[in-house]
């Protein structure tokens, strides 16, 4: 991924879809805590709501990444996430507003920003060159076990005709293996929902270790998307960067993905 500074507000994005100077095209960012004004357990640049932060920071924090994008609050559309499989389709209509109960968005429709927050579970975003189309998932274990990244590649062919095979998917920044110990239970309702032969979980020193992105990677070919392009980014490594509850122990915020189709 690309690592861009942009006056101290700092973002990753991948080199596989369409660049921003394309036109129609495909824009996203990967944002890490960099470049905000929270303060504490919260430093810098806190997404979340929902954490304890003070509400002025968050929304300054909001104020900064659409600015660097161009964009206005009442063109983003955020769901309220639930470690569920529900995925939506959102418009220019639902600009501004909160989906309820909600783990992925889609849409086709330009200029509409889709924004998910993130501190461990893993961000899938998805681009469907041909049929202009993208979509934004939110996959922890419990979205994993329940088919939410399948779910959102469904819904994309049924709203927008999107072939798997013309899909671009991106597994963004997310604990790695070498950090997310977990138990047999989750081990066996992951397992179960992946395809037969494939296994991301491995067990050492006594502890079962769980690869999520590996995981979605094994769904997502499953279904016939082979344009998968892994971060390589563990959050739970590198909490200078990037916000990670299992690391900070719950004590922490959330970083954001955005996604959006160039107007043309």
């Amino acid at each position: 991924m690309e690592r861009i500074d942009h006056n101290g507000l700092v973002w990753y994005a991948f080199a596989g879809p369409g660049r921003d100077s394309a036109p129609g095209g495909f824009r996203h960012a990967c944002f890490t805590r960099l470049g905000g004004v929270s303060a504490g357990q919260w430093s810098t640049l806190n997404l979340g709501s929902t954490v304890g932060d003070d509400p002025r920071a968050v929304q300054e924090n909001h104020r900064r990444i659409f600015d660097a994008f161009g964009i206005a609050r009442a063109q983003v559309v955020s769901p309220h996430q639930v470690h569920g499989r529900n995925v939506v389709r959102v418009g220019v209509e639902a600009g501004g507003t909160v989906i309820p109960a909600t783990d992925a968005l889609i849409t086709d429709a330009p200029g509409v920003a889709l924004l998910l927050r993130f501190a461990d579970c893993v961000p899938v975003l998805f681009y469907d060159p041909v049929r202009r189309a993208a979509g934004l998932a939110h996959a922890g274990w419990r979205g994993v076990a329940a088919g939410v990244v399948p779910a959102t590649v469904q819904a994309m062919a049924a709203a927008f005709g999107s072939r798997p095979e013309d899909l671009w998917a991106g597994i963004g920044p997310a604990i790695g293996p070498q950090h997310y110990s977990v138990g047999v239970e989750v081990v066996e309702a992951i397992q179960a929902a992946l395809p037969e032969g494939a296994q991301a979980a491995t067990y050492r020193e006594g502890r079962w270790m769980m690869d999520l992105p590996a995981a979605l990677e094994a769904q997502l070919r499953a279904v016939g998307v082979t344009q998968v392009e892994q971060s390589g980014l563990c959050t739970a490594s590198r909490v200078d960067e990037w916000y990670s509850h299992r690391a900070e122990e719950g004590r922490t915020g959330r970083f954001g993905v955005l996604v959006m189709l160039k107007s043309l």
